[in-house]
């Protein structure tokens, strides 16, 4: 029995003896026991403090950035924009169509579609409650439902929607309903029990029982005579004045510190005037740089609600394209003025008495570009700049304009001839995919390198630029290229895109002293940072990485050396010094042990560690499914001053200095 014993004690401690050799040889794989190389770290040799606004955001009148991204409107055209699938052409002088005459075309555009007969639905001009039409619906008073539906609307259970419609009509078509049905024909409604021949809103409110990603919204009557629909709108009951409540939460989490809006090309077609009054009567109008409709909803007001919701601060460009000086200046007068202007008394009337608090103002968008409304040559363009800059200036003196700038011979010239009516000059950078992975990685440094150079060399060559000190706002910058996964120009990014932008931002921060702002473009959807569904959002890897730096990152950029090709590092101090933060990026797979030489400074043994990593350079996030890529943050000990970067990753460390 002794020995039995002993044989069982010798196996278990073989077994225990195994164990551990296997512990150490998985933990020397995962932790590199050698230094790869010492990087020197001098933070004696400061650069000039990095802009915050270098972690700006842009959002655009485009695809699903606003419409279908932030807004939570959950309804395609609900102005009526598009016919709906038939428009009449009545022969004679009928003042609605009658069953036998006539003739329809088909239309396709809009999303709506007729319930029953087709000949029940048509658009009535002659007085309709927004723009060109409103759908009329004619009752054939046999009990039959007519009206119209939207298909592709996704609902959750047990959640809580409010909106409105707007209606007039015939007390014989009472009662109107509103009603959401699923796939399964589970419904839940509401009906309305007055109509009135004027144009009247109504408050919709109900429960969705059900879930369902294709349900319809119908609204129809089984009655007689005939009703009129001037619009209708449906959000999820917990909309932030409108806004998306999730979208929101991510916005906040990126934390930027401005936005421009509302253009891009979209803003060299744009009325401001459009976006102004009564959401309900605010005309839809086509959008005039991109596909679809602009509904309007979104206007002046509402954007600086949704920077007082984020706590960020606006950066408003205008119309130079088809827009004139005038225009541009009375747009200037009701955001900036006083109530006792008659445009700042407007403005009070739509809901803000007091003056917007808008400082930066883009003057105009790419309008070197063919393809922009009302380009012109650069030779009549920059007396509009000017012309356009004396007005905005005649109405407030503090704004801080932002000319259009583009490095070669259009940037050379506005610098040249508007120096005086102009406080930063802006660029845009956009590459494409490359076939090489570092290539691809590597261009949008290289990009943001390339101009800065660009207006170095202007400084130095343009009488009187330097002293002006005239920096860049590169106020449009990303990748773009791929399919348009969430809409119009709703690419997909990857790890290695995030790793791209992680290289930018390092080279931003190396030319502080010439970059006061970058806006990535754009913020939702459209080449985006987050990505939606209809019920779902998140990070891209790219706005993981925003997030993580703006968050996390130092102000003061300090001297750092590196001879490895495949790291691009970046560090800085704190604002008040009390911490430094280092960040490197690893393009390759290759995991690298950095010992950091910090020279007599003495570094705090423990700090903070976060990671951006994934083995694939290739992945993604989805929303409403398991993230891929995260933001990992872990405690640090730094007592050795090693720092392990996993390949293809972002790493960042901060660690307190000792006084």
């Amino acid at each position: 029995m002794k020995n039995h014993n002993s044989f069982k004690s010798g196996i278990k401690s073989m077994f225990v003896l195994a164990l551990f050799i296997v512990f150490i040889s998985v933990n020397s794989c995962q932790q590199p026991q050698k230094v790869d190389e010492t990087i020197k770290v001098d933070i004696a040799a400061t650069g000039e403090p990095i802009n915050p606004y270098i972690y700006g955001q842009f959002i655009e009148h485009l695809g699903k950035c606003i419409y279908g991204g932030i807004w939570a409107e959950m309804l395609e055209d609900r102005k009526f924009y598009y016919p709906v699938t038939f428009e009449f052409n009545p022969w004679g002088t009928a003042s609605d169509p009658q069953w036998n005459t006539g003739e329809y075309q088909f239309l396709n555009a809009s999303p709506w579609q007729v319930i029953g007969d087709a000949k029940t639905v048509y658009m009535d001009k002659k007085s309709p409650f927004t723009g060109e039409h409103s759908p009329k619906i004619l009752l054939k008073g046999d009990g039959t439902a007519a009206g119209i539906k939207q298909s592709g609307i996704e609902f959750l259970a047990g959640k809580e929607y409010t909106g409105r419609i707007v209606l007039s009509g015939d007390a014989g078509a009472l009662p109107v309903t509103v009603q959401v049905t699923s796939e399964n024909n589970e419904s839940v409604k509401v009906e309305i029990t007055e109509l009135s021949n004027e144009f009247k809103t109504y408050p919709l409110s109900f429960t969705v029982p059900f879930a369902g990603k294709n349900c319809e919204v119908e609204i129809f009557s089984t009655g007689k005579g005939s009703f009129k629909i001037g619009t209708l709108s449906l959000m999820p009951s917990d909309n932030i004045k409108g806004w998306r409540p999730d979208v929101v939460a991510l916005l906040k989490e990126l934390n930027s510190p401005i936005y421009r809006w509302p253009g891009g090309n979209f803003v060299s077609g744009y009325n401001w005037c459009d976006g102004i009054g009564d959401m309900d009567k605010r005309p839809p109008r086509k959008n005039p740089a991109w596909k679809g409709v602009e509904h309007n909803d979104v206007g002046l007001h509402e954007y600086m609600q949704l920077m007082e919701i984020i706590d960020s601060e606006p950066f408003v460009a205008v119309n130079t394209g088809l827009g004139t000086v005038q225009e541009v200046a009375e747009q200037i007068e009701y955001c900036r003025s006083g109530q006792d202007s008659p445009l700042g008394k407007l403005r009070a009337e739509n809901g803000s008495p007091e003056a917007f608090n808008i400082r930066y103002w883009a003057v105009g968008n790419e309008m070197y570009g063919n393809w922009q409304l009302g380009h012109m040559p650069l030779k009549d363009y920059v007396q509009k700049h000017n012309d356009m800059a004396k007005a905005i200036w005649a109405v407030d003196s503090s704004a801080k304009l932002i000319g259009v700038g583009a490095v070669g011979e259009w940037s050379e010239t506005m610098l040249t001839e508007c120096a005086d009516y102009m406080d930063l000059i802006s660029e845009h950078i956009y590459d494409k995919e490359l076939d090489s992975l570092q290539a691809h990685i590597l261009q949008i440094k290289k990009s943001i390198k390339r101009v800065a150079d660009a207006h170095r060399g202007y400084r130095e060559t343009i009488a009187g630029l330097k002293e002006k000190d005239i920096r860049i706002a590169m106020d449009e910058w990303n990748y773009w290229y791929g399919d348009y996964i969430y809409g119009e120009l709703g690419v997909r990014y990857h790890q290695k895109d995030g790793l791209g932008i992680a290289m930018g931002l390092h080279e931003y921060f190396r030319n502080s002293d010439i970059y006061y702002m970058a806006n990535y473009a754009q913020t939702v959807n459209v080449i985006g940072a987050i990505k939606t569904t209809q019920t779902a959002s998140a990070f891209e890897t790219t706005g993981l990485v925003l997030k993580l730096y703006r968050n996390q990152f130092g102000t003061i950029p300090v001297k750092i050396e590196s001879a490895n090709p495949n790291l691009d590092i970046s560090a800085a101090l704190t604002e008040d010094k009390s911490a430094l933060t280092i960040a490197v990026v690893n393009m390759d797979s290759i995991p690298q042990s950095l010992q950091l030489d910090l020279g007599d400074i003495k570094p705090s043994k423990q700090g903070q560690q976060w990671v951006i990593q994934n083995s694939n350079p290739e992945a993604f996030n989805t929303p409403g499914e398991t993230q891929q890529i995260v933001i990992e943050e872990q405690p640090l000990d730094f007592s050795k001053k090693v720092m392990e970067v996993p390949g293809y990753s972002v790493k960042m460390i901060k660690v307190g200095l000792e006084k």
